[in-house]
């Protein structure tokens, strides 16, 4: 970040974004050349660390960030985590939440319970993106009810119908987005430790930049197991919570989790 603010860049807010996609369309709203360099920041699941280290140094730089939250886990623990990190990570509380958003911070949908929606039938699609956003609007006004990012990336045509009636304006998804350019349908470039410089690789247009944005979609892809195992091995995780509660604790990993799979559909 302090590298991309030496270069010059900027970070834009959602309601920013938003004017812009009205003003020169979708499929131009993340181009390659970006001679203003601007760009809007984006976190996925809301953590509580970010409130302790990203935040803050993002404030120092007078940046800005939009962090799509996971409705039902604010102020709790996940159980998802714990196959990367060996711990149950803490998300951002309501308060943290409010008091970051009144230094111009922006939070939004990441679904009610970070369900792949493209696995869900009408009735529990329609239930996790309405819920969600019903809780944002209540909490923090009608602004944090515009824009969803879908949990994993994952979209089709059915979501985003689901998305519109919902009351969403803007729908992210992972590195391929949609293909499509629409609102609801938006691509994002995600950077990852390997990232250098002062342009992200993904937003290079040179061939780096076309092997970075290669590397990044398959290693999204990769956690793709997180969807497979909140589907279909969740009480195993439980299990092993509740054991290693009670039993030694193995050795602490000090890695960040993967990355959200962002595959498409």
């Amino acid at each position: 970040m302090t590298a991309l603010a030496r270069a010059g860049w900027r970070t834009v807010t959602l309601e920013e974004f938003a004017q812009r996609m009205s003003t020169v369309g979708a499929q131009h709203a993340a181009p390659l050349h970006n001679p203003s360099r601007e760009f809007l920041l984006t976190f996925d699941d809301g953590y509580a660390s970010l409130a302790d280290n990203a935040y803050p140094v993002l404030a120092d730089l007078g940046f800005t960030a939009t962090t799509f939250v996971i409705t039902d886990y604010v102020g709790k623990t996940n159980a998802w985590d714990v196959r990367y990190t060996w711990n149950r990570l803490q998300h951002l509380r309501w308060p943290e939440i409010e008091r970051w958003r009144g230094r111009g911070f922006e939070f939004a949908s990441h679904g009610a319970t970070h369900r792949r929606l493209t696995w869900l039938d009408d009735a529990a699609m329609v239930a996790e993106l309405g819920s969600s956003r019903d809780v944002l609007t209540a909490r923090l006004g009608a602004d944090a009810g515009r824009a969803v990012a879908y949990p994993f990336g994952a979209v089709d045509a059915r979501v985003v119908r689901h998305a519109r009636s919902a009351g969403y304006e803007l729908g992210f998804g992972g590195v391929k987005g949609g293909g499509t350019g629409a609102l609801l349908r938006l691509s994002r470039v995600p950077v990852y430790f390997w990232d250098f410089g002062d342009v992200p690789l993904g937003l290079r247009e040179d061939a780096i930049g076309a092997v970075g944005r290669v590397v990044a979609h398959a290693a999204n892809r990769c956690a793709v197991g997180t969807s497979m195992m909140q589907r279909f091995g969740g009480w195993a995780v439980e299990r092993f919570a509740v054991s290693n509660r009670v039993t030694a604790e193995p050795p602490i990993r000090k890695t960040a989790p993967l990355p959200e799979s962002v595959a498409d559909a």
